[in-house]
């Protein structure tokens, strides 16, 4: 139900993030969805990859600052409003999501999240027979 996603803190100067992408690329690891969110002084490069204990370790060996995380993941139908829908059903459990983002992978949507009550959010998806996807899932697709 969970997948690791990395997040990687990269100083906002030129230069830093094409070290991330070089890495992964001569480990040939294949990015499946990534998203950077930036402060003044530095970014936060939050990817989800094809081998992410791999990907950790290569980029912990070119000495980039990298962490490991578990954010869960949902398959959603590419149609609009139901990214809101499964939001709504967090929202009313009384669980709060951090931050989140979407892509579309082979037709589906993809909505990665974490919340600050990841147990209490695995008992909704559960209950209302939400489509959670696996690690394995996202490397079959990648």
């Amino acid at each position: 139900m969970t997948i690791h996603q990395l997040s990687i803190f990269i100083e906002n100067r030129s230069g830093t993030l094409i070290k991330v992408l070089e890495a992964l690329k001569e480990a040939n690891i294949q990015i499946v969805a990534s998203t950077i969110a930036d402060t003044a002084e530095y970014g936060i490069y939050r990817l989800i990859c094809s081998e992410p204990l791999r990907a950790y370790e290569e980029l912990k060996k070119a000495g980039v600052a990298v962490a490991l995380s578990d954010v869960l993941a949902l398959e959603l139908d590419d149609e609009p409003g139901r990214a809101a829908d499964a939001v709504k059903m967090f929202s009313d459990a009384g669980i709060s999501i951090a931050y989140m983002f979407t892509f579309l992978l082979r037709g589906k949507g993809i909505m990665v999240f974490r919340t600050d009550n990841a147990d209490k959010a695995r008992e909704v998806i559960i209950l209302n027979k939400l489509k959670f996807i696996a690690e394995k899932d996202l490397t079959d697709w990648a």
